[in-house]
């Protein structure tokens, strides 16, 4: 399969300090116009999986508009990255499932609304995010996930929020360690992005609390993959490698059209602690921000 990612624009109505996406907030949106040309440029390039990515979508007055044009046009599949708040309102989530929604990827950051709503800066956050779920369940949608950050503030909170997932039913969830290359991680490093090892040690508890609750369906994204040897069967990347020949993005700054590609050549480096690792022709390494600051000591190559 062939994946296409919209970031329609990045207005928000959440303020995560940590995005990537920070200091993008005030550049234009683009148009629905813009959006349905993008999306039917991609399906006609074979591209069989759509994700629309914001800032926040939902917020847009286009958002169902867009959904039920991305199935007309014959997606089989319409994913949404969402904070979850607009899928409280009453008929929203209901809404955009008959207009076509298959896939929802919430984004929960902390196991109770004092964390969660801190990091997100928005008061009642994380009540309006545990209704919009409920919402989504109820609406009958395809695929639901949590998504995480991991960061600095949440790290030793992540096996409390591994047993909210749990007791919420959610089957499929992701850990991600935070990218400090850009937005809000990058402007304050220190504030934001946590020891490698330490996190890593917390991610490997909420997989194995999902596994102990009866699914190997949650994953981590951005880590080497040393550090997860046991768990290479729960690393995204490597999932998403196996189920998608290409993944493009296409944003109101920038076109990418090889995104595995560019991390592993950019964004992400191994470094000469990874020499003779036998995961490394797979690994895309750490971090390049992170090794120049703290380098590569975490790490621990598999050898043999």
């Amino acid at each position: 399969m062939k994946k296409f990612v919209a970031f329609t624009g990045y207005a928000c109505n959440n303020r995560c300090g940590f995005c990537v996406h920070l200091r993008r907030r005030a550049l234009p949106q683009r148009t629905t116009r813009e959006v349905v040309a993008a999306m039917a440029s991609a399906r006609r390039d074979g591209c069989d999986a759509l994700e629309l990515v914001g800032g926040e979508v939902t917020i847009r007055p286009d958002f169902l508009t867009l959904v039920g044009t991305a199935r007309a046009l014959g997606f089989p599949r319409v994913a949404l990255a969402s904070n979850g708040r607009m899928f409280s309102r009453p008929g929203f989530a209901r809404a955009a499932v008959a207009a076509g929604l298959t896939d929802v990827m919430l984004s929960l950051h902390g196991d109770g609304a004092e964390l969660h709503d801190g990091l997100t800066g928005a008061a009642g956050n994380f009540k309006e995010l545990i209704a919009g779920l409920a919402a989504l369940k109820a609406a009958g949608v395809g695929r639901l996930s949590v998504n995480s950050t991991v960061v600095r503030r949440n790290v030793r909170a992540l096996p409390a929020l591994a047993y909210l997932l749990v007791a919420l039913e959610v089957r499929s969830a992701e850990f991600i360690f935070v990218d400090p290359s850009v937005g809000g991680a990058a402007e304050d490093f220190e504030e934001w992005v946590p020891r490698l090892g330490e996190a890593a040690s917390a991610m490997r508890r909420a997989l194995a609390i999902g596994r102990e609750a009866g699914t190997s369906d949650w994953c981590v994204r951005y880590v080497p993959l040393c550090l997860f040897r046991d768990w290479l069967g729960q690393v995204s990347e490597l999932r998403e490698a196996r189920a998608f020949s290409s993944v493009r993005h296409w944003a109101p700054d920038f076109v990418n059209d090889d995104v595995q590609g560019s991390r592993r050549d950019g964004a992400r480096v191994r470094t000469a602690r990874c020499r003779g690792c036998r995961l490394e022709p797979e690994c895309e390494g750490v971090w390049r921000g992170y090794a120049e600051r703290r380098g590569d000591s975490e790490l621990e190559p598999v050898h043999g």
